[in-house]
């Protein structure tokens, strides 16, 4: 090193140990340690560079029921009366003007002035032993549905997309909350050290409005966020080695890299810095596990047919499939993200009678078929399905500038919408909660987004007012101020 740069090397140092940031840095290494240590615990493990792992396993309490999650979100929020919320009265006001009561005070996405009343566009029926209601478009689910429990007295604070969404995955309707498998991750580990705790697999042609927010990890360490994986192509960007790279040798630049980041640790104290250590490490690991735990071409053909799957597409079958495999497989929260369900009407793909009827087509067989998978591999009892989407729509037919539009389609609505539970401790064959019969307001038994993470939490074993992590000088947790566990729904 010349001269004039290691004077300046040394004057730096000089300055940093004058700064009250730097002060306060080096005095709270082993503090900051010692807290992440309580929060996360540590456990020995044979890895390239690293002897202690932070972010260990936790194993739930003894009154869990469910190990996992699989939520399966259909982003743009379907209709819950084309699907669960049968209304034979509004089905006599089909084309009727929209009375006032419905209209006065309240905020819509796009309807303006007096629109139309909207009968359900398909025919229901009862179903299985329970007799439980269903659309014509479910046909695959009707045979699962004893197996489930549909809860139509869902509302939500936001009408807006990414907000609701933000609001289902996070608890909250602006950025910066982690979101539920974070939250879970957190605080109960992961089962499989191979791979990543926290798996998102995404299909429909995009991501859904609120981005990759609604699998960040917020103010919690990064570590906890989901890693999105595909059913086409490498499971994992840049998951492979350049050519003529061994393992041997990736696994001493790994080792190498987590040296220096363990000096940075010490130094600073940063539990990012932690982070870093454990994903290269993951990453490392993940190169051998994920392309045999994504590779759906192992399965059988009568896999392949019962849930409908094609390898190699990036389709809301395959990643059903995959979801198993990942459970099997011990990872703790699996999310799917369906993309196409915003039924406003606005074009062909839009229209209740045309694109929402295709999304159906997509995702009732597949569905069905991992609820009937889980279920004889002895996995549904301990793995918590859901499915919805992050609001309702509304009863009457959506106008835009106050015309009525070509397609047929409904606007967005936080009053009521349906959602449906299965496994993981969810009393199976029944429905709770009901609305009016019009289909527009919550009457009886009705379910706020807090009240629905709280009783997921219960289901995995964890008290939801205890799960917090301390931010900006208050403790903050998933349900944050609200929420109650849904006991009538338990098995």
């Amino acid at each position: 090193m010349k001269g004039t740069e290691l004077f300046t090397e040394l004057r730096i140092r000089q300055l940093q140990m004058q700064t009250r940031r730097h002060f306060l840095q080096k005095c709270t290494t082993g503090l900051g340690a010692l807290a992440l240590g309580s929060l996360t615990g540590c456990m020995n493990r044979n890895v390239p560079g690293h002897g202690k792992n932070p972010f260990a396993t936790k194993s739930p309490p003894g009154f869990a029921k469910a190990k996992r999650v699989i939520y399966l979100h259909m982003a743009g929020a379907p209709s819950q009366l084309e699907l669960f919320d049968y209304k034979p009265e509004l089905a006599k006001l089909d084309g009727k003007p929209c009375p006032g009561s419905l209209l006065e005070g309240r905020r819509f996405a796009f309807i303006q002035g007096v629109p139309k009343m909207l009968g359900p566009q398909y025919r229901f029926k009862p179903c299985g032993q329970s007799g439980t209601y269903l659309s014509e478009l479910l046909p695959h689910f009707s045979n699962v549905v004893d197996d489930a429990c549909v809860i139509k007295s869902m509302h939500t604070d936001e009408f807006n997309h990414a907000p609701a969404q933000l609001f289902m995955h996070t608890g909250h309707g602006r950025l910066g909350r982690p979101s539920m498998g974070s939250w879970v991750s957190y605080g109960l580990g992961t089962e499989n050290q191979d791979l990543p705790g926290f798996i998102v697999l995404v299909s429909g042609g995009k991501t859904p409005d609120a981005g990759k927010s609604v699998w960040g990890s917020g103010f919690l360490p990064s570590v906890y966020q989901g890693v999105q994986c595909r059913s086409d192509g490498e499971p994992v960007l840049y998951l492979n080695d350049p050519k003529g790279m061994s393992r041997d040798q990736k696994g001493k630049i790994i080792e190498a890299i987590n040296k220096i980041n363990e000096e940075s640790y010490k130094t600073f104290g940063d539990p990012e810095t932690l982070t870093r250590i454990e994903q290269f490490e993951l990453a490392y690991r993940m190169q051998a596990s994920v392309p045999e735990a994504m590779d759906i071409t192992r399965e059988p053909a009568s896999m392949h047919a019962l849930y409908g799957t094609t390898p190699g597409q990036s389709t809301f079958a395959n990643n059903a499939l995959l979801a198993r495999r990942l459970a099997e497989r011990g990872v703790r929260f699996i999310q799917l993200f369906h993309w196409g369900w915003d039924a406003h009407g606005a074009g062909r793909e839009e229209a209740l009678n045309m694109g929402f009827k295709d999304r159906c087509k997509e995702v009732d067989r597949a569905m069905s078929a991992l609820i009937l998978d889980l279920k004889q591999r002895g996995l549904l009892e301990e793995t918590l399905v859901v499915w919805g989407g992050e609001f309702g729509r509304t009863p009457m037919r959506e106008n835009r500038d106050g015309k009525v539009m070509t397609w047929i389609g409904r606007d967005h609505h936080t009053e009521c919408f349906s959602i449906w539970m299965a496994g993981g401790g969810i009393r199976g064959g029944m429905t709770y909660g009901e609305t009016d019969d019009l289909g527009y307001f919550g009457i009886q038994d009705r379910v706020h987004v807090n009240d629905l993470h709280a009783t997921m939490l219960h289901c995995l074993g964890i008290d939801h007012e205890k799960l917090t992590y301390s931010f900006q000088g208050r403790p903050f947790r998933l349900t944050d101020t609200g929420g109650k566990v849904l006991d009538k729904i338990l098995a």
